[in-house]
């Protein structure tokens, strides 16, 4: 891992369950070479932690602002998170 290497959790509230936005952010998190997970929460938010690249890193978390073309974004919060977790992949969790 470089000393470029980030974590960062972000949340995406709207009309973001049924609209395939797990899978095509772990599409567009694979194409960024970041590595983490993405999942559903019962709240109807979807959450993700990435980690990689600064820029890249970046480049994800203005993707989540429109999301895939079904989905409707309303807010977006990101967290820097200090603790790197040197995951191997970028995975959909439940």
């Amino acid at each position: 891992m470089s000393n470029n290497t980030k974590r960062i959790a972000i949340r995406v509230h709207g009309k973001v369950h049924g609209v395939f936005f797990r899978a095509s952010t772990q599409e567009k998190a694979e194409e960024l070479g970041l590595t983490g997970f993405v999942q559903n929460e019962d709240d109807g938010t979807v959450y993700m932690e990435a980690e990689g690249d600064a820029e890249a890193l970046e480049k994800l978390e203005q993707w989540a602002h429109k999301g895939p073309k079904a989905a409707r974004v309303e807010k977006v919060e990101v967290e820097q998170k200090e603790e790197l977790k040197g995951s191997e992949r970028f995975e959909q969790r439940r």
